[in-house]
């Protein structure tokens, strides 16, 4: 399994420090935190336009069966019909022993 822990470097600029354990000054966690703010916005960004497309593939979806279901409720409606006019040419037939 991996190691969770990055190795150690030895540019200074990519070695991870603790805030908590290292004694950093003020200006050096305000620094730390704007840049850690704008990762997050940038994060946020990319998550919001996936939430978006997300949210629209599933509203087209509740739509499509939506429409579908009243599609399919009307296709019945003309069944109905055809059946009443089933039945009426039937009554209106010829009268036999077998009716």
């Amino acid at each position: 399994m991996a190691d969770k822990t990055p190795k150690e470097s030895d540019a200074p600029f990519a070695t991870r420090i603790d805030p908590i354990k290292e004694g950093l000054s003020k200006e050096q966690m305000y620094y730390i935190r704007q840049v850690e703010l704008e990762q997050w916005k940038k994060k946020t960004q990319k998550l919001r336009t996936r939430n978006v497309v997300t949210g629209l593939a599933i509203g087209a979806l509740v739509l499509g069966i939506y429409g579908y279901t009243f599609y399919s409720v009307s296709q019945e409606r003309i069944m109905d019909e055809m059946d009443e006019e089933a039945k009426r040419a039937r009554m209106q037939g010829p009268k036999t022993g077998a009716n």
